[in-house]
């Protein structure tokens, strides 16, 4: 029966105690948080990365989080939980954050580009909506007379009163009163305005 030959000489190094090696960190032992670096950041990458999906800003984000656990190593409490689980809980709240972070940035985005549309099509929609009206105004200014087209034009496009009118037209103030309410009556039919 064979049987292993012990081999003479010392093993590898036993591994360190994780609790043990945090408390030293927490006191800027920075051996000991190389230590810590290389039992903790394969399993916070692996985590972060499941949930970023993307290698560049997991590097990023678990390079933050070993960080994190270096400045927030005297606050860790062993009773609360074991090291890995304490670093995979800083990881993966990190990395939701991130998340979060990007989504909401990414909703800004498609927001102010939706204003930037609708503003757009807003002052489009305005302008048409202003040509047709001004088109269907000269098409109706078209069929009233030649003397109440005078008035109205006057009126309405130089802003004189009625009085001025009169004046400029060399007409009384009662014709010019008539043709403008006839005008005005002709123009509120042809536009389609009701009262």
């Amino acid at each position: 029966m064979n049987r292993p030959v012990p081999v003479d000489g010392p093993g590898p190094p036993p591994s360190p105690v994780l609790a043990d090696v945090m408390r030293e960190v927490g006191q800027g032992d920075q051996q000991a948080f190389s230590t810590l670096y290389d039992a903790l950041a394969p399993m916070v990458f692996g985590l972060v990365v499941r949930v970023l999906r993307d290698r560049a800003q997991s590097e990023e984000v678990a390079q933050e989080v070993m960080i994190d656990l270096w400045r927030q190593a005297a606050r860790y409490r062993p009773e609360a939980g074991s090291v890995r689980t304490w670093a995979a809980t800083v990881a993966h709240r990190r990395a939701v954050d991130r998340v979060r972070s990007a989504q909401a940035a990414t909703d800004r985005e498609h927001a102010q580009a939706a204003r930037e549309h609708t503003t757009a099509y807003d002052e489009v929609a305005e302008q048409v909506e202003t040509r047709l009206e001004s088109e269907q105004v000269r098409r109706c200014l078209r069929g009233l007379t030649e003397l109440q087209r005078q008035a109205v034009t006057l009126a309405y496009y130089r802003g004189l009163t009625y009085r001025e009118v009169a004046e400029t037209l060399h007409t009384p103030l009662p014709t010019i009163k008539t043709r403008m309410r006839d005008g005005l009556v002709r123009l509120r039919d042809c536009m389609g305005v009701t009262t």
